[in-house]
C-alpha cells in the first residue's frame, strides 16, 4: 500500500455545503449570510483582532522590553553530548548536523561545560564557555575558534 492509494473509510469523510448553487439546494440566494450587513457582503467581516471599537486585546497589555533583531543566537551543544563520538575525532558543524544533534545552525555553535567528557575529541565551534575548553583540553582534546 502506497500513500496515494490511501482512502478515508466509508462516511468518514463528509462532503462540503456547496454554497450558492440554487433556491432548490436550500443554500441558494444569500447563501447562509442572511439579507444586509457586513458580513453578507463580499471581502465583509472585520480585521483580525477588532472588537467591535472596544479597546483590542494586544493594545490593552502592557508591553516590556525589546526584542534586539541583531543579536547572535548560537545553537548550543554541552560536553557531555560529545561523549558520543570516537577518540581523535574532529567535531566540526557540519558533523554535528550530519549526525543530527543540530537541526539548524544559526549564527555558530556555542560548546558549554555541562557534564563530563570521557573521550579525547577535538572540537571546531564558534564559541566556547571557559569551563568546556577546561574539560576538552583535560580530556586530552582541542578546542578550536572558528
Amino acid at each position: 500500500m502506497k500513500l496515494h492509494e490511501l482512502k478515508a473509510p466509508e462516511g468518514a469523510a463528509k462532503a462540503p455545503k456547496r454554497k450558492g448553487r440554487g433556491t432548490a439546494s436550500g443554500w441558494g440566494k444569500t447563501a447562509g449570510r442572511g439579507m444586509n450587513g457586513q458580513n453578507s457582503r463580499s471581502g465583509g467581516g472585520v480585521r483580525l483582532g477588532f472588537e467591535g471599537g472596544q479597546m483590542p486585546l494586544f493594545r490593552r497589555i502592557p508591553k516590556r522590553g525589546f526584542t534586539n533583531i541583531w543579536a547572535t543566537k548560537y545553537t548550543i551543544i554541552n560536553v557531555d553530548d560529545l561523549n558520543r563520538f570516537e577518540n581523535g575525532t574532529v567535531v566540526t558543524p557540519e558533523l554535528l548536523s550530519e549526525v543530527g544533534m543540530t537541526k539548524q545552525v544559526k549564527d555558530g555553535i556555542k560548546v558549554l561545560g555541562e557534564g563530563t567528557l570521557e573521550k579525547n575529541v577535538s572540537v571546531k565551534a564558534h564559541k566556547f564557555s571557559k569551563t568546556a575548553v577546561e574539560k576538552i583540553e583535560a580530556a586530552g582534546g582541542k578546542a578550536e575558534v572558528i
